[in-house]
């Protein structure tokens, strides 16, 4: 079994670019975000969302950067989950529209087994430019992992939040919407309203049974 989780408002509860641009003033915040928004809302393309972000954010420290990314709060029940799908021998993949500076310290604090994400430019210490690894198009850069592992889609479950990441629909048989966009609870098999990933392992046991969520003794 494998499922598949998007990062901000999934794993973690936040997004990181406003939080960072609370450093440069209430106007700069109010601008990340009104992009975020357009971009989870699926009204923008994901890619030119985060160009803009990341421009709009220049210079910002290194140091400072990093220590805002890990004192981000992971999402309530998180670490239960997947410390539990970890135990019953699921593959655990992360794909993220954000950065490596948020989602590196989720492969230990989480169990995860794959994280996919962009990468944040620093020149001189300063925030400079953004190399782009994960598109709009998400479900392009998780495929040739799934074929390696040789897992079915009937057995792939995809958790999250916004439009820019329904092409990840496409490679699971249940599909849920983590606190969702209209646009993606519109596509959801199954919809969670409240910040808490542990009500998504119900969901999981009325899916497919206890018995692929019990502890698997040699793991």
């Amino acid at each position: 079994m494998l499922i598949i989780f998007d990062v901000e408002g999934v794993l973690l509860n936040a997004e990181y670019l406003p939080v960072l641009a609370q450093m440069m003033g209430p106007e700069k915040e109010k601008q990340i975000w009104d992009i975020t928004k357009q971009g989870i809302r699926g009204e923008i393309k994901w890619e030119e969302g985060l160009v803009q972000r990341v421009n709009a954010l220049k210079g910002i420290a290194f140091e400072d950067a990093k220590r805002i990314g890990e004192n981000l709060e992971i999402m309530p029940g998180a670490k239960e989950l997947c410390s539990s799908l970890k135990k019953a021998g699921w593959k655990m993949i992360a794909v993220s529209g954000g950065f490596t500076i948020i989602t590196d310290r989720l492969k230990d604090e989480l169990g995860l087994d794959k994280i996919f994400s962009n990468e944040l430019i620093f020149t001189n210490g300063k925030l400079d430019g953004i190399n782009v690894h994960v598109t709009s198009d998400k479900a392009a850069v998780v495929i040739p992992t799934i074929k390696e592992w040789g897992i079915k889609k009937e057995d792939t479950v995809v958790v999250v939040d916004g439009a820019n990441d329904l092409k990840l629909f496409s490679l699971a048989a249940f599909t849920i919407g983590f606190c969702p966009v209209d646009k993606v609870k519109e596509k959801s098999d199954a919809v969670i309203e409240i910040r808490d990933l542990m009500l998504l392992f119900n969901l999981l046991e009325k899916k497919f049974g206890h018995a692929v969520l019990a502890q698997r003794n040699n793991r």
